[in-house]
């Protein structure tokens, strides 16, 4: 179906890779259009314009920030998210500097990994909610900060509760869990909490929350 996204997968760990195109396979709205350890073999697959790359970070001899440094050289503009083991904070924001528009990590849950690469090419700007906390200390000085965080106050007390569990980089299968609902109830809230703030991502909404707390504990002290 023409509707289908369409995903090159960059991987050099064969089980793995195999393994992740049966399971994207096997959505109704992916189609991969083939999986590939090689730069050479990439530049071939970008010829059949895919909507979105999912890379391993570190491979040998060339790893996927290189591989996607030099096709943004030649002129490719395909979005790209890493999908890797490392969680380091310096990986992390080296994958953010190079453009990337989604980091997740392989132990996610597979419905996870799925709605992650969903979200990503849907436009949205993911980590996986294990990185949330270092993405906020890299996004700290770039969202504006008064006036947004004030909206804040439309959130209910349910999005509120939602907003405090995101924030500290639960899932949604984590926060459905914890505030005993169902999955689908908590997407559906984020996406009201998302539409609230005008934000397309709820690493963003996060930033703008830590700072909101941050805002809050400094006016409590100076009142003291």
């Amino acid at each position: 179906m023409e509707d289908k996204l369409k995903i090159v997968l960059v991987d050099d760990h064969g089980l793995w890779g195999r393994g992740l195109s049966e399971l994207l396979t096997h959505c109704y709205d992916f189609n991969v259009l083939g999986y590939v350890s090689s730069f050479d073999d990439l530049r071939e697959l970008i010829k059949d314009q895919p909507d979105l790359l999912v890379m391993d970070l570190r491979m040998k001899p060339m790893d996927g920030l290189a591989m996607l440094g030099q096709l943004r050289k030649e002129g490719c503009t395909t979005p790209a998210v890493m999908l890797t083991m490392s969680d380091s904070e310096e990986d992390l924001n080296n994958a953010m500097r190079a453009g990337v528009r989604g980091y997740l990590l392989k132990d996610m849950e597979p419905e996870e990994v799925v709605d992650g690469i969903r979200r990503v090419a849907a436009g949205e700007l993911i980590v996986a909610p294990s990185m949330t906390a270092k993405m906020i200390e890299l996004l700290r000085g770039d969202q504006p900060g008064q006036e947004q965080t004030n909206l804040f106050k439309l959130l209910t007390r349910r999005e509120y509760e939602i907003m405090e569990l995101l924030s500290r980089g639960e899932s949604n299968k984590a926060i459905a869990q914890a505030l005993s609902i169902s999955y689908d109830t908590v997407k559906q809230h984020v996406r009201h909490i998302l539409n609230k703030l005008s934000l397309s991502s709820r690493v963003k909404a996060a930033v703008l929350f830590a700072k909101e707390q941050e805002k809050n504990l400094e006016n409590l002290t100076q009142n003291r």
